[in-house]
């Protein structure tokens, strides 16, 4: 009768650290003595008062940048699986998979929104105020540096999925997409929003210096 109890006993024990694992899972700051992984650090500390510009700046220099794009495949499904577990109301499983992938790239903002909206849903108020922080720091990090209606004052991004979120966030229906080099480098993205066309520019050299590391031009 005891060693059943023992048994049963460790059972449990093995399930709940396994569940308690699932729920749990921290953001890993990326291995590396650089900028990028210091800033993930003050970040993930609650030290949210950065420079977001710099920050974004740095994924592109630091080795995470080419780890990120030889986990793509990965990533995407990762998205694939949050957007389900979205659907299906599991919101820890959903604050799992968030958090793999910024463990990929940090920068992603559609993660941080969906992380602290997350958050919000289960009543923790504290994360869900700095990943809310976190997420507007890095879209105002590319907002606030021009108002996007040229290429002389175009928001300068990173990532091309930086230009997509920017466009979901105003509910744009996008018609075309152009590269333009007009004092400067910049994608012309003409869309639909609000029943109207507009056209919004974003500087890209970043962008192109990003396919350069990695060996795309």
């Amino acid at each position: 009768m005891k060693r059943k109890t023992l048994q049963l006993l460790s059972v449990f024990m093995t399930v709940s650290l396994s569940f308690f694992g699932q729920t749990s899972a921290e953001i890993v700051v990326p291995p590396f003595q650089d900028t990028f992984s210091d800033y993930i650090k003050k970040l993930e500390a609650g030290e949210t008062n950065i420079d977001y510009q710099d920050f974004r700046f740095s994924f592109l220099k630091s080795e995470q940048f080419t780890i990120a794009h030889s986990k793509v495949m990965e990533f995407d499904s990762l998205k694939r699986q949050m957007y389900e577990q979205m659907n299906a109301g599991n919101h820890q499983d959903v604050i799992q998979i968030t958090k793999q992938l910024l463990s990929i790239d940090y920068t992603d903002m559609m993660a941080h929104k969906i992380l602290r909206q997350t958050y919000k849903i289960i009543g923790d108020t504290t994360n869900a105020a700095k990943y809310k922080t976190i997420q507007f720091g890095l879209m105002n990090s590319i907002l606030q540096k021009g108002d996007g209606r040229s290429c002389e004052t175009a928001w300068p991004v990173i990532q091309v999925e930086e230009e997509y979120f920017i466009l979901e966030m105003v509910g744009a229906q996008l018609k075309q997409q152009t590269l333009v080099e007009d004092r400067g480098i910049c994608d012309k993205m003409e869309f639909k929003a609000d029943g109207k066309k507009k056209t919004y520019y974003f500087e890209v050299s970043k962008v192109f210096e990003g396919y350069k590391k990695l060996g795309m031009n």
